[in-house]
C-alpha cells in the first residue's frame, strides 16, 4: 500500500474529509471582544446555568457540539466517535460532557493544542476508511483553570505582564467523508519541544519553539513555503509568542509576514479588553477556528489556510517541583479545495 506520509511528520490524506459543520460558544468576555458575532452562542453566566463552574464548563461543550449537529442535521447516533479534551485533571470537562450522549469517545488531552490534535486524528481515522463522520470538541473555561493552575478567582492575585486570559469557550467541528469543504488536506503531528522555560505565567515563551518546530516539519515535508497559504494562524500564544515565532523565521531569512496571526491575538481587543499579552486555552483556538476561520474560509475570505494551535503540558505538580513547561504543537492545512 503506498504510504500516505510525505516526512518525518506530516501525512497527506488521499481523500481529504470535509468540513461538515461547526460551532463556536462563549462567554462573557468573548461577547466584548472583537469576534463575537462569529460565536453561535454566548452567556453572561460564568456557571452557565449550573452550581460550579466545572459543570459549567461541560455544559458549554454539551450546547456547542449540539449546535454543530443542529446545523449538520444530524443526531448524535449519526457519529462514528468524537475527540474531545479540556484542560481540567483526568478531562472530566469533556467526560462529563459528553457521558449522555451515547457517542464512541476519544479523551484526549494536548493542552491548548487540543483542538488541532482532535481534528488531526478525526481527519486521519476517516481517510483511513475506519470512520464516516466525526467530531473534534474543545472547551476552556477562564474560573475553572484559574483555580486549578493558579490561584482561585476571589482571591484576586495580580497577573504578570506575561500572563493571558483564558477563555471561557468551547469549538466543535464535524468531519464526514462527503462535503463541499472546507477540506482537512495534510497533518503534521508535533514533538515535545522544552527549552527551559519555568514560568508558568510566560506559556507564550514555553510555547513558542514548538510552534516554530512543527511550522518548520510542515513546510519541509509539504515542500511549501509561507506565501503559498493565505493564512498561519498559531494559538495560543498570544502577542509574546507570536513575536518569538514570527523573530526565528525572519532569522532563517523565511518571515511570515502580514499573513501570520495567532487566535491569542484574534479573540480579544488588547487595547479595550485588560488581557496583557492575548488570550490563552483550548477554547481559545478551538472558538477562532470554528467561528471566525472556517466562516472565512465557507465566504471565500481565504482558500487555503495553517491552523498550528499549540499547548504548554504543565500540571500543578509539576510547577510545584520546579519543572519547566514542554510545548506542542499540531497543524493541519485547511484548503477549499481537494489538493
Amino acid at each position: 500500500m503506498k504510504s500516505k506520509r510525505i516526512g518525518k511528520q506530516t501525512m497527506t490524506l488521499s481523500d481529504p474529509p470535509s468540513v461538515l459543520s461547526f460551532a463556536a460558544v462563549g462567554g462573557r468576555m468573548e461577547a466584548r471582544g472583537p469576534l463575537k458575532d462569529y460565536f453561535d452562542e454566548l452567556s453572561e453566566d460564568h456557571f452557565w446555568g449550573e452550581k460550579t463552574w466545572e459543570k459549567g464548563e461541560s455544559t458549554m461543550q454539551k450546547h456547542a457540539l449540539s449546535r454543530a449537529l443542529e446545523k449538520a442535521n444530524l443526531q448524535p447516533r449519526e457519529l462514528d466517535a468524537v475527540f474531545a479534551g479540556d484542560l481540567l485533571n483526568q478531562c472530566i470537562g469533556s467526560a462529563f460532557s459528553l457521558r449522555e450522549f451515547g457517542i464512541p469517545f476519544y479523551g484526549l488531552y494536548g493542552a491548548c493544542s487540543t483542538m488541532g490534535e482532535s481534528l488531526s486524528l478525526a481527519a486521519l481515522l476517516i481517510d483511513g476508511g475506519f470512520a464516516s463522520r466525526v467530531a473534534a470538541l474543545t472547551s476552556s473555561h477562564f474560573c475553572t483553570a484559574e483555580r486549578q493552575y493558579r490561584m482561585p478567582v476571589p482571591y484576586g492575585s495580580q497577573r504578570t505582564p506575561t500572563a493571558q486570559w483564558t477563555a471561557t469557550a468551547s469549538g466543535c467541528c464535524i468531519l464526514a467523508a462527503e462535503g463541499g469543504g472546507p477540506y482537512v488536506t495534510h497533518v503534521t503531528t508535533g514533538k515535545i519541544v522544552d527549552k527551559g522555560v519555568t514560568d508558568s505565567n510566560n506559556m507564550g515563551a514555553a510555547m513558542a519553539p514548538s510552534a516554530y518546530d512543527t511550522l518548520c516539519a510542515l513546510f519541509r515535508d509539504t515542500q511549501t513555503k509561507p506565501e503559498d497559504y493565505d493564512l498561519i494562524v498559531t494559538g495560543d500564544l498570544g502577542k509574546l509568542g507570536h513575536d518569538i515565532v514570527e523573530d526565528f523565521f525572519t532569522r532563517d531569512g523565511m518571515p511570515l509576514g502580514e499573513r501570520y496571526t495567532d487566535c491569542g491575538l484574534l479573540l480579544y481587543d488588547l487595547k479595550q479588553q485588560d488581557m496583557h499579552c492575548g488570550a490563552s486555552g483550548c477554547g481559545c483556538s478551538a472558538s477562532v477556528l470554528n467561528g471566525y476561520l472556517l466562516r472565512g474560509m465557507r465566504e471565500g475570505k481565504w482558500n487555503r489556510i495553517i491552523f498550528a494551535p499549540t499547548g504548554a503540558l504543565l500540571s500543578p505538580t509539576s510547577s510545584f517541583q520546579g519543572e519547566s513547561v514542554p510545548g506542542i504543537c499540531h497543524a493541519v492545512i485547511l484548503s477549499n479545495t481537494k489538493e
